[in-house]
């Protein structure tokens, strides 16, 4: 049986740490194809150190996307960031890109011919979670550790906080009672900043960030906030510690509030069902609590490699749903095609908008009008209370 009184933490990591600048530049590259050819493909992982960045994987697209022209668009990358460091800067930096075709073996397996539809990228299992605990239907401890960074991020980049630098972390740990947040137990930041600041100093800049995030009266006692609990970070990002893409997956989902398949998102096109299926079932989550039918939900497709229709679709409301879990995830599956395909057609995955999902979340954030976000939209939300009545009410 469920516990129904706890305290569950989340961390989030900000645009600047090591691992999420890899995640920018390889989803920067995959805006790039994206932009010039909507069904290029692409597979590219970064790995930054010390005044290093090396770029590695596989592409289909046209041959007007050079390697200058990719290691320009990581340099971008890093310089929207913020990085000008003697150790990592976005123009000094050597940048070494490593990227070739894609495998002839993988591409006959997706593509689509006349006798059969295109098959998924990969094998795998993807999850997606939606629940009441914020207005974004998001679990409240990965909302608020990714809400605290994202402000502190804005003021350093509108010069309200120049003495902080790129790279950030966050954790937010919460009291449930009777299943619910209610309060924080302990909030933890750690920031980059200047060697002219000290501890003290920092813990003033950040302080107002994380009131501001957190609902009132949720602030955790004093002894509970922690700020640079080591007492300095001065040197940090890629000159600190090594990034890789895809390493923070957590981080980039629910916060282990719900499962993940395990399938990194950041420099894959959406022919790779471990981003767009990923997608599809947090888009499909959402709708079911968004309409009332569940107070939480998880679900989870599963898919074969060059074989299109996923070969599971499961759903859990945990207890709190109000109509039967086999007649959701049928009527589900007649709203939305779970193809590759069907998801991309249907989410209009095929456009360069993945530069901005690398920070601070893939989920519960809001819809852009160019379509970023689009797994955000609650359009499903009027055919499920049509097709379920009372129960969604």
């Amino acid at each position: 049986m469920a516990k129904d009184n706890y305290v569950f933490a989340s961390e989030s990591v900000s645009e600047g740490h090591p691992d999420k600048v890899c995640d920018r530049v390889s989803d920067a590259i995959v805006d790039l194809y994206l932009g010039a050819d909507p069904q290029a493909r692409v597979a590219v992982e970064t790995l930054a150190t010390t005044n290093k960045v090396i770029l590695a994987g596989e592409v289909r697209g046209p041959a007007s996307i050079t390697h200058e022209l990719i290691a320009a668009t990581a340099r971008e990358a890093i310089r929207e960031i913020g990085y000008e460091q003697q150790g990592f800067h976005w123009r000094d930096a050597d940048v070494t890109v490593l990227i070739h075709q894609q495998s002839a073996d993988i591409a006959v397996g997706v593509d689509a011919t006349d006798s059969k539809d295109e098959g998924a990228g990969d094998q795998g299992i993807m999850f997606g979670y939606a629940c009441r605990e914020t207005d974004a239907l998001m679990p409240a401890p990965i909302y608020y550790a990714h809400a605290i960074l994202r402000s502190l991020a804005e003021a350093r980049h509108s010069g309200a906080a120049p003495l902080l630098g790129p790279d950030a972390k966050s954790q937010v740990s919460l009291q449930y009672e009777a299943g619910k947040p209610v309060r924080a137990t302990s909030v933890v930041v750690s920031t980059q900043h200047d060697g002219s600041i000290d501890q003290r100093e920092v813990r003033e800049i950040v302080r107002p960030h994380v009131l501001r995030v957190l609902p009132e009266g949720w602030m955790c006692e004093e002894t509970s906030f922690y700020v640079n609990p080591t007492g300095r970070f001065v040197i940090g990002g890629p000159d600190g510690d090594a990034g890789l893409t895809g390493r923070k997956i957590i981080v980039d989902t629910y916060g282990g509030a719900a499962p993940h398949g395990g399938g990194a998102f950041s420099g894959k096109d959406p022919t790779k069902v471990d981003r767009s299926a990923a997608y599809a079932a947090r888009y499909l989550a959402k709708n079911v609590v968004a309409s009332g039918l569940a107070e939480k939900c998880v679900i989870q497709l599963s898919y074969a490699i060059g074989v299109a229709r996923p070969l599971s679709v499961y759903i859990n409301t945990n207890g709190t749903g109000k109509v039967d879990e086999d007649r959701l995830s049928a009527v589900l599956q007649e709203l939305v095609d779970l193809r590759p395909q069907g998801i991309r057609t249907h989410l209009g995955l095929n456009r360069p908008i993945y530069k901005r999902t690398s920070s601070y979340g893939h989920f519960g954030r809001t819809p852009d009008a160019d379509g970023g976000f689009s797994w955000e939209r609650l359009d499903l939300v009027d055919a499920l209370r049509a097709t379920f009545g009372n129960a969604a009410r």
